[in-house]
């Protein structure tokens, strides 16, 4: 459900108006009407650049902690420690901007230094790659040789090129042959056109002793910055978090200052904003309070209302989902209570499986009773929505009996045998039930989208979907029902002679009539080209739930099948293909099975039900602390 707004309007005088906005900003409940962006103020671009920042240092100091942690569990399992590895994580600490800055610019500059020496530990450890072929010399002696008057050149070619003759020709000398390359030096007067069909090889400027001693200053130059940048992320993380909240507020305080019109030669700050209705008593107590001025405004066509959505517990669950496509607009009806429902369903139908249903469901909830306290609240709800997911498909997968793989009906209990008979679904009723869910969707969406066409326009705009309704409804009725409504019976023909009024006479009302007709002749043809794509796409439902089921008990085959004759190692390999494979096959079914849902909802419910969305989120004006 969409929370209903008002419009206000703040006029203070200026020299109290930084005292007002801090006031407006302790009651958290206004959202500032915005009628500039952020590009028109260079203030705000930098605070943008800045949080920006910010946010890419965090996700690497996250990486560091998560990379240390998991150093910290191999370190333990090898040691076979009992302890659980843990990261210390220091509590924030006051920060102003000036040293939140600081610190954000230490961590570049010891991100960039920590690159450059990976880099130089790579170029050593390339340059000892290229002179293990040639073994440890002095380049001194090379140095001393050229000063007598005769030059050492190093040359490689592919081994059955070398030419013995060269030896003779210029005192060839091979080193070694690696990898059926050849490589050899030459020492000749200097001066010597060197006549040989032969590559020259560019030498690093040190010797192997003088290379492993930088490879181990380069390694321990990383070990030090990579210390030093693991204590920022432990003792400093929170403390990046609390400058995150303080660019935030002075963002959201300096957005304020720029949305805010100046009037009476800059003595009087205009501000408009929006509330969700239930606040307006305590708002205007407030601001009468303190003898502030305000306005409560009408809204115009052309307002962008933002979008506040209370729905309760089970499709607030569902909120995260709809969020993904878009918000609707102001005057449209919030669809997440009306899929919520489908959508619990269909993920059911699509994973199939009881056993990974009850898995899923025992998982969230040993997580939420093991880590409840320490949980975010955005957490949590994802979790409740993993149990009502996991508690669909559970019930769903009761109608095919599949557990893992395994066919529940096929067991002999007495109690398996009864829900075979009262619900048990073969192959052929899981194809129909897939296409009535289909069927019945649609039309439900059909129905919303006439709801929602009276709601914003008047009752007579939605005639022409009522009449789409009613013909369709008719034909239904009319298929399963034929001793009720014989099909192209007399009923039947005055029914269909209605919804044809309706859907050609009222398609678009204050237009003409041939603009009518032929609106209504392109709306039938774009019903009769897509309802049947449409229904048909809820086919996926069936399709997935046998695909997974078929995969699972694959799995279940191999796992049997593959073991040896063992009495040790053919349970344990037994276990082991059981286990990978399954958690392969939820990991992929589950995947498909919040995908494929998420497009019926979004493509198939949404197109049939009119929705549009594209609505603005409410951001009320309020400062940022710590959860």
């Amino acid at each position: 459900m969409i929370v209903k707004m008002s419009k206000y309007a703040f006029m203070v005088y200026h020299k109290e108006y930084d005292e007002f906005l801090e006031r407006l900003r302790g009651m958290g409940v206004v959202h500032i009407q915005e009628k500039r962006s952020e590009k028109e103020d260079d203030g705000l671009q930098q605070l943008l650049a800045e949080r920006k920042r910010l946010q890419n240092e965090l996700r690497y100091l996250k990486r560091v902690q998560e990379d240390w942690l998991k150093e910290l569990k191999d370190e333990a399992k090898s040691t076979k420690s009992k302890l659980k590895p843990e990261l210390e994580i220091a509590p924030e600490r006051p920060v102003t901007v000036e040293e939140g800055r600081t610190l954000l610019n230490r961590i570049e500059d010891l991100r960039n230094r920590i690159e450059k020496a990976q880099a130089a530990e790579q170029a050593v450890e390339k340059d000892m790659a290229a002179m293990a072929v040639w073994g440890e010399f002095d380049y001194a002696n090379l140095d001393r040789l050229r000063d007598a008057g005769y030059e050492v050149t190093f040359f490689s070619c592919p081994a059955s090129r070398y030419d013995e003759d060269w030896r003779e020709a210029y005192n060839a000398v091979p080193i070694s042959v690696v990898q059926s390359v050849a490589y050899f030096v030459t020492i000749t007067p200097v001066g010597t056109v060197l006549e040989i069909d032969a590559e020259r090889v560019k030498m690093p400027e040190k010797g192997l002793k003088d290379l492993q001693a930088d490879l181990l200053a380069q390694r321990q130059e990383k070990v030090e910055l990579n210390e030093e940048m693991l204590q920022i992320a432990t003792n400093d993380y929170k403390t990046l978090e609390a400058y995150d909240r303080l660019l935030s507020n002075e963002y959201a305080w300096g957005n304020a200052k720029v949305q805010t019109n100046r009037e009476a030669d800059d003595r009087l700050m205009l501000l408009e904003g929006w509330i969700p209705a239930g606040q307006e008593q305590s708002l205007e107590n407030e601001l009468d309070r303190n003898n502030y001025y305000f306005r409560k405004l009408d809204i115009t066509p052309e307002d962008n209302i933002p979008i506040d959505l209370e729905n309760n517990w089970f499709s607030r669950l569902f909120e995260s989902i709809s969020r993904l496509y878009m918000l609707p607009k102001y005057n449209e009806l919030d669809l997440t209570p009306f899929f919520a429902p489908f959508f619990m369903i269909f993920f059911g139908l699509c994973l199939g499986d009881s056993g990974y249903g009850l898995f899923l469901l025992v998982v969230a909830t040993a997580v939420k009773m093991i880590k409840g306290k320490t949980l975010k609240p955005s957490v949590k709800g994802i979790l409740s929505l993993v149990q009502l997911l996991g508690m669909a498909t559970f019930l769903c997968g009761l109608l095919t009996g599949t557990f893992f793989g395994a066919n529940l009906y096929d067991w002999g209990i007495p109690l398996f045998d009864t829900l075979k008979e009262k619900i048990y679904f073969d192959n052929n009723k899981m194809f129909s039930l897939s296409l009535i869910l289909g069927v019945f969707q649609i039309i439900f969406g059909m129905c919303l989208k006439a709801v929602n066409k009276a709601k914003q326009f008047g009752v007579v705009y939605s005639l022409s979907t009522i009449g789409w309704i009613i013909l369709l409804v008719s034909m239904g009725v009319a298929f399963l029902c034929p001793q009720v409504m014989p099909m192209f019976g007399t009923i039947h023909l005055i029914v269909m002679g209605l919804s044809g009024l309706l859907i050609f006479f009222v398609n678009s009302p204050g237009k003409n009539l041939l603009l009518n007709v032929g609106l209504g002749l392109w709306d039938t043809y774009n019903m009769a080209t897509g309802l049947l794509g449409d229904v048909l796409s809820y086919v996926r439902l069936f399709a997935l739930g046998l695909s997974g089921g078929i995969l699972a008990g694959v799995f279940n085959s191999l796992a049997v099948g593959m073991s040896p004759d063992h009495v040790v190692f053919g349970p344990v390999v037994m276990v082991l293909i059981f286990v990978i494979g399954h958690a392969i096959n939820i990991f992929m079914n589950v995947l498909g099975a919040l995908v494929h849902p998420m497009r019926l909802t979004f493509v198939e419910f949404f197109k049939n039900s009119g929705y549009e969305g594209g609505g603005l989120e409410y951001k009320p004006f309020k400062k940022m602390v710590n959860e």
